[in-house]
């Protein structure tokens, strides 16, 4: 097994996909400590910079005073609390939602919610951008899979498809493009196609939208036209966990057939103390989402030299090809104390391969320009 696995390993390295983790010792901000050097980060997902914020430390702390420290089983046994309850109402309300289901990862939900709906006898229709947790839970639910690369592909796919029941699913905001999915089109394909839509919006709720309920806001969509919603809390909401929310009788059939849901323990309630929270400063606080917004669209202003992907969302990807480039890049940025990560295959499509900018809106402008001045200098022919 040695033998096999070295060799693994070896042809990662030679396909330049080989992966290592960077190990820092500080609080998550665009400072990040790592071998007792700063480095400036622009590779978190903390988009509105509550990761660290001293009031979800507090009432963590104060959850943990309350409740202790583990769940100590999954929700249908013990671990199930009067604060994941009320954390589940909260998520409802802010989804507009009759019910929301709380879920250990964004991974476990799409898992709970896709083999829970899905059969042999059924079709799941995923965007080639999804991200992965939602194909290997198309892959696992044993219904028939298709891609599609477009809308005009989708139309297709679901016209030519006699699946007994038809579920197209899309991220919100695509994770490695920043671009927005064409939700009218999907919501119009799929009322006239009978078919079922899933949105996976981690990375546009809290962000995305009139008052940063994400794509579905943003589209002014109910749970009619979407729903399946699924949304994390540790990318704009800084802690930890997923949900589902949905209709009353979605939410009651996850309870009792998803096995990602039933079979885990539940998420410890001094964190959800934390997430209810930070949900509590999203809604309150919206002057965030501006600040957010108002510093992506400097960056896209002085970068608009660079090779910059269309996005108007904190994710900004620059795509530079082959994964040795990106690789060649992204050193020579950690060279100078930037950390910006190369996204390479199986990730992103072959030839595609790129740096993931990710904005915050701890970011200062004088930062954003330190790092532009740096790409224009290390990027060849940029």
């Amino acid at each position: 097994m040695q033998q096999f696995l070295n060799s693994l390993l070896q042809q990662r390295k030679q396909d330049n996909l080989y992966r290592v983790r960077q190990t820092h010792s500080s609080i998550q901000s665009p400072i990040l400590l790592i071998n007792g050097q700063n480095y400036l980060s622009f590779s978190s997902n903390d988009y509105l910079g509550l990761a660290s914020d001293d009031r979800l430390k507090i009432a963590w702390q104060d959850g943990a005073e309350k409740y202790g420290i583990g769940s100590g089983g999954s929700h249908l046994i013990t671990g199930h609390t009067i604060v994941h309850q009320v954390l589940e109402q909260e998520l409802a309300l802010y989804t507009k939602r009759e019910r929301a289901l709380l879920f250990s990862t964004g991974y476990m939900a799409n898992f709970g919610v896709i083999t829970a709906l899905l059969g042999r006898h059924d079709a799941v229709f995923l965007d080639r951008l999804n991200h992965a947790s939602l194909v290997d839970a198309a892959k696992l639910s044993s219904a028939k899979m298709y891609r599609y690369s477009d809308m005009q592909t989708l139309n297709s796919l679901l016209s030519k498809s006699i699946a007994k029941h038809k579920l197209i699913i899309t991220d919100g905001v695509f994770s490695m493009d920043g671009k927005i999915a064409n939700l009218p089109k999907i919501v119009e394909l799929a009322k006239a196609y009978n078919a079922w839509v899933m949105v996976d919006d981690a990375h546009g709720l809290g962000v995305i939208g009139k008052t940063g309920r994400g794509t579905v806001e943003l589209y002014n969509f109910g749970v009619t036209e979407v729903p399946i919603l699924m949304g994390t809390l540790g990318k704009a909401f800084g802690v930890f966990g997923a949900f589902i929310a949905g209709s009353e009788l979605l939410i009651e059939t996850l309870i009792q057939s998803a096995r990602s849901y039933i079979y885990t323990t539940a998420l410890p309630p001094a964190l959800i103390e934390s997430v209810r929270k930070s949900l509590t400063i999203v809604i309150e606080e919206n002057w965030r989402q501006k600040q957010l917004q108002e510093l992506v669209a400097y960056f896209r202003k002085q970068a608009i030299s660079l090779p910059l992907m269309e996005s108007c969302t904190p994710i900004q990807p620059i795509i530079l090809g082959d994964s040795v480039t990106t690789l060649t890049v992204s050193k020579e940025l950690y060279k100078r104390g930037i950390i910006v990560t190369a996204i390479r295959p199986p990730t992103v499509s072959k030839g595609t391969a790129r740096l993931r900018i990710t904005l915050s809106i701890l970011h200062t402008k004088n930062q954003i320009d330190r790092l532009i001045e740096a790409l224009m200098e290390i990027i060849p022919n940029h």
